[in-house]
């Protein structure tokens, strides 16, 4: 049974995630632009007004991922690759020496080099889905990229080379 996810942008806040479970219960998470998620379990009587609400910073957000499944972040852009012609991604370690070895993920700039996203980082055998421009990349980390085979290569070149 696939989950209808609705996504609403909420200006000058960040962006909304909702979904209604099988016994018709709403759940959400909205996502601040801080890192901040408050995870949402809206009123049966009235959708749109919160029941309740955990306020999550990054690190509590990032283990409740973890617990939920953010590890199955790898197969999950696998099954996106037979989805979506064109769409590829690549594993690239960042390696001793490498120029971007104790430098954050925003002086890359490859989104805007290379149209291709850094998704995830794996450290440690811990997932860091959605990585924030301040991210500091170390020695080690293994760098998820999505986009074009040329995109995500592009960004292979541009963690190693600089």
């Amino acid at each position: 049974m696939a989950v209808d996810l609705e996504r609403t942008p909420l200006p000058g806040i960040g962006l909304q995630h909702v979904f209604t479970t099988a016994r018709g219960r709403r759940v959400g998470v909205v996502s601040h632009r801080d890192g901040r998620r408050d995870l949402v379990i809206y009123r049966r009587d009235d959708p749109d007004s919160a029941s309740e609400a955990v306020v999550l910073n990054p690190e509590e957000a990032n283990a409740l991922a973890e617990l939920l499944g953010a590890a199955r972040i790898v197969e999950r852009l696998a099954e996106l690759h037979r989805q979506v012609e064109g769409l590829v991604s690549e594993q690239i370690p960042i390696m001793a020496g490498s120029a971007y070895d104790g430098r954050s993920l925003g002086d890359t700039r490859t989104r805007t080099r290379t149209g291709a996203s850094i998704v995830a980082v794996v450290r440690d055998r811990e997932v860091i889905a959605s990585p924030r421009p301040d991210f500091v990349f170390r020695a080690g980390d293994v760098v998820v990229a999505v986009g074009t085979a040329e995109g995500t290569s592009a960004v292979a070149a541009i963690l190693a080379d600089g």
